[in-house]
């Protein structure tokens, strides 16, 4: 019997490089035939070689855009028919809208979307409306739909984007889990001193740290404001910023970008490949979000053992226990999220408490050992229960 044919489709590389890596090498190791699709960049080079895995590049761009998208869904209907694949599996809000439309115009038999995160939440008017309608078209046009979070898949229902009965969320939810290879506290230890001297941060100093897009839905101007009061009342605090600037698409104010450039107690180093070691430096670690679909890098951060200040928004309420592994507070809320910070600051005592539980809940919930198998497993139930002849369009999922 021929092995199962499966595409992976993502907008850029960058999610398949930080993100579906393991789940990647999980799917090749269980004998599926994976070709992976994206955008073009670097990390995509890097991914196809480290794997040997297939991959083909089709152009598509985040923001909407009607002439490229146009030429970027006619690409991708011409490879889809061309491949006949038994699964293709999207993820990511612009390659599931397009895979969504052209994998039911060709007829592929099982077309799963699973959603990360809704980008119409912080829009307004008709853009809201349009990506709204996107996210609704991707839910109908799909056989098989997935959340990585149970409170995402209940806004879903909720605001009626898909039914009930079909959308699931896999395991405990998260796209991937977490590497507890690479997020080991233990592992990283003794790089903690040295990082910190690379960065000219005291061995004595609390470091909070943010990984992420340094964008404006990600809340950086409001943990900037923050520090900012924090260090009006603290001498001893550093903020480690892990992640690139998007000033394209999601910029940030004028006067954080001063605060960022001209605060010594700041530090902006961009993307690493290898954040693990930022966080072995850290003692608190922020989200302080707008919109997320689980929040994966906060179990990052707590299987190495960071308590976490986070907003209580869909997707994240997932990943931090409130007061057991983290403290929640309100989204845009300067004065909540600093005296969140403060109780941490305050007390090492706290933070180790909350710390460890985190740890104990990453290692538990989110192994991605666990939750790639489930991806996996899940694979070959739908194609074992999938029907000899499907009605093209019609939703099969049970």
């Amino acid at each position: 019997m021929p092995p199962l044919r499966l595409c992976r489709i993502v907008t850029t590389p960058y999610t398949f490089a930080t993100l579906l890596p393991t789940q990647l090498r999980a799917i090749i190791e269980a004998g599926i035939d994976l070709t992976i699709v994206s955008s073009p960049g670097v990390e995509l080079q890097k991914l196809t070689q480290a794997m040997s895995v297939r991959n083909v590049i089709i152009s598509m761009v985040r923001q909407p855009h009607p002439l490229t998208d146009i030429k970027s869904l006619i690409t991708l209907i011409r490879f889809l028919r061309r491949e006949k694949f038994d699964i293709i599996h999207s993820s990511t809000p612009k390659a599931g809208l397009l895979t969504a439309i052209a994998g039911w115009l060709v007829g592929i038999p099982i077309r799963i979307h699973t959603y990360t995160g809704q980008v119409w939440v912080e829009r307004q008017g008709l853009m809201r409306l349009f990506l709204r309608w996107t996210d609704w078209l991707v839910g109908r046009l799909n056989t098989h739909l997935y959340a990585d979070s149970n409170s995402q898949r209940d806004l879903l229902i909720r605001e009626r984007i898909v039914p009930q009965h079909k959308i699931r969320v896999i395991a405990d939810g998260s796209i991937s889990g977490v590497d507890l290879t690479r997020f080991d506290p233990n592992r990283h230890a003794a790089s903690r001193a040295a990082t910190r001297r690379q960065l000219h941060i005291p061995d004595s100093a609390v470091v909070i740290i943010f990984v992420g897009r340094l964008t404006k839905d990600k809340g950086i101007n409001e943990l900037i404001d923050a520090f900012r009061n924090l260090r009006l009342r603290y001498d001893n605090i550093w903020l480690l910023l892990i992640g690139p600037f998007e000033p394209e698409n999601d910029p940030l104010t004028t006067e954080t970008m001063m605060e960022i450039k001209s605060n010594p107690c700041i530090c902006a180093v961009g993307h690493v490949p290898l954040p693990e070691v930022y966080l072995a430096a850290s003692d608190i670690f922020c989200l302080p979000s707008y919109r997320e679909g689980f929040g994966s890098v906060v179990i990052e951060a707590g299987a190495m053992h960071l308590p976490a200040v986070a907003t209580a928004v869909v997707g994240v309420v997932d990943a931090v226990v409130n007061n057991e592994t983290g403290l929640l507070v309100p989204p845009k809320d300067v004065e909540s999220l600093a005296e969140a910070l403060s109780q941490l600051i305050c007390s090492s005592e706290l933070r180790n408490k909350l710390g460890q539980a985190a740890y104990v809940r990453s290692v538990s919930k989110f192994d991605d050992v666990r939750v790639n198998r489930e991806v996996v497993n899940e694979y070959f139930r739908i194609l074992s229960a999938q029907p000899a002849i499907e009605i093209k369009g019609e939703n099969t999922f049970k």
